[in-house]
């Protein structure tokens, strides 16, 4: 799903994944998330209702690229 508002892009080469968010057809880079945990919280800083339900809940607004959804490393 490539086209989710929020997109959890491949594993670095360091670890974590780059974290996307679009709005308005414009992305944001929100950080590199190194667990659910940060995702999570990036997600609660710009206000998202309930992150944890998003993420753990294995939302179709959330696009992973690369590996599976959660793999961090």
């Amino acid at each position: 799903m490539e086209h989710a508002p929020i997109l959890v892009q491949r594993i670095s080469l360091a670890g974590g994944r780059r974290v996307v968010i679009r709005i308005r057809g414009v992305d944001t880079v929100l950080g590199v998330a190194f667990s659910d945990a940060d995702l999570i919280e990036f997600l609660r800083r710009i206000e998202i209702p309930d992150p944890d339900e998003l993420v753990l809940g294995d939302s179709e607004v959330i696009a992973w690229q690369g590996g599976r959804p959660h793999q961090y490393e």
